[in-house]
């Protein structure tokens, strides 16, 4: 589906009307494409006093191939820098006479951002710290990030990412860069969350707090191929964020299992044709299907790496003028279909440790939305799935995360009525829809071996939606 009114204002004819009616200026987003840097330019990385996550952060980003800028260089010159991106690790504030810390960075850098740049704060989990205070003062930066990303516009997104303080309950051996207080698989999370959001993939990702606990996490031989080796299944994937799910699944390396209802099973064999996958023709609201489903997975590929929960219907009516099978409908395909195959695949061990389950969820299980209590209560639950899952298996080494897409150009948003359809279009920070692409990037970041210390997050694919903010 096409923007028409994103297009228009990219024309000389558009930004002048943009500028003199004060209208909405969606920016053109810069996305992921195989090859890309991290950044377009130079990162500015700055730390609070006693911060202790500013020394493992430059040399992740220093192996990324991200260029550090030296403040001071810049200071003695007379041409302004402008950044790719601009990190803080925020770790060293303790108390909120501290946030004044904040102020200092990022006040004189604020229009040193480059179009589609970056912002990240690192923190440490208010739940872990060691005084109501600094508790406190680190609940504080999720206000700072989220006005960040609704204040610097031109397509740059921010983020909160609290990291834990591991030490002590590390689950793979620090090695001699990770220091006393992270785990080598803490790092190796933190990484690769980095790498998610520094990158085009979190185009359309704006707003969020993340947590990087401990887990099995393990570095990729390459980071090009992430998921090489993995297998992963894929529900719902013959249209629309389910097929472009596949194809950035095959593309980062993945051996895709795609799944969907019979009715679907020709644009679902199109969809595992064009990625070298395999397609699996079934209803998983059947009796039967978490069985079959199971079998079929342990004699061809004796695993299942990866689970994405992406099949989901939509049954819209106000709740006075629903039947009762719009109701049923909804909540077995887009929740209880889940519960039953998770119950099956880990009760036969075919999700092995190491392996991951991502569920997608949607900002109308946060916000609600009229229309669609069915749908609402289902996506409510997809997120208790996740806050419920995450802690019972971690000794199993298993993640489990959500993403939560809000307005996406697909074929479904496409028979919305226009003024409803430019409203959920433009009420985010990006003023615009994102695209299927932008929900595959984010579940392929979590589906990474290299996530295994990212897990019971839901994380939103909204550009930093005004509903449920």
């Amino acid at each position: 589906m096409t923007d028409r009114y994103a297009s228009f204002v990219q024309s000389a004819s558009g930004r002048a009307l943009v500028k003199r009616l004060g209208l909405p200026d969606p920016p053109r987003l810069r996305r992921h494409r195989p090859g890309d840097a991290l950044l377009p330019a130079p990162a500015l990385l700055g730390a609070a006093t006693g911060g202790r996550l500013a020394e493992p952060v430059a040399r992740i980003l220093t192996a990324a191939g991200v260029e550090l800028a030296d403040p001071a260089a810049t200071a003695s010159t007379d041409t302004p820098q402008r950044y790719g991106a601009l990190l803080f690790d925020a770790t060293g504030i303790t108390d909120s006479t501290d946030l004044r810390q904040l102020y200092d960075f990022f006040h004189p850098q604020a229009r040193a951002v480059l179009p589609s740049g970056r912002v990240v704060v690192l923190g440490s989990p208010p739940q872990e710290c060691p005084t109501p205070r600094e508790a406190t003062a680190q609940r504080a930066l999720e206000g700072l990030v989220r006005s960040i990303g609704k204040e610097f516009g031109r397509g740059v997104t921010a983020q909160l990412v609290y990291v834990t303080r591991d030490g002590s309950t590390a689950t793979a051996a620090p090695d001699e860069q990770a220091g006393p207080d992270h785990s080598a698989s803490t790092l190796t999370s933190l990484e690769s969350t980095l790498r998610f959001l520094l990158s085009g993939r979190s185009a359309y990702v704006s707003g969020q707090v993340i947590r990087v606990g401990t887990g099995d996490a393990s570095a990729p031989a390459d980071w090009d191929r992430p998921l090489d080796g993995q297998v992963v299944l894929v529900t719902g994937a013959a249209r629309g964020i389910g097929a472009a799910l596949a194809r950035v699944l095959a593309r980062d390396g993945a051996r895709v299992v795609a799944l969907d209802v019979p009715a679907a099973g020709d644009a679902l064999a199109a969809v595992a044709n064009d990625i070298g996958g395999t397609a699996v023709q079934l209803d998983l609201t059947a009796p039967d299907a978490p069985t079959r489903l199971a079998d079929h997975l342990a004699s061809r590929h004796g695993r299942v790496d990866v689970v994405v929960h992406n099949a989901g219907i939509t049954r819209d009516k106000t709740l006075g003028r629903m039947d009762a099978d719009r109701w049923d409908q909804v909540i077995d395909v887009n929740l209880s279909s889940q519960e039953r195959i998770n119950d099956v695949l880990l009760e036969r061990k075919l999700i092995p440790a190491g392996g991951r389950i991502v569920s997608v969820s949607s900002i109308a299980g946060i916000a609600g939305n009229r229309g669609q209590t069915n749908y609402a209560t289902s996506k409510a639950g997809v997120i208790g799935l996740v806050d419920s899952l995450a802690p019972a298996l971690r000794d199993r080494g298993v993640s489990v995360n959500a993403v939560a897409p809000g307005f996406i150009e697909t074929r479904l948003t496409a028979r919305i009525p226009l003024v409803v359809r430019e409203a959920g279009r433009r009420m985010n920070s990006l003023a615009q829809g994102g695209l299927p692409v932008d929900v595959a990037e984010t579940i392929g970041w979590l589906a990474w071996p290299a996530s295994g210390a990212v897990s019971g997050n839901v994380v939103r694919v909204c550009g930093q939606s005004l509903l449920g903010a």
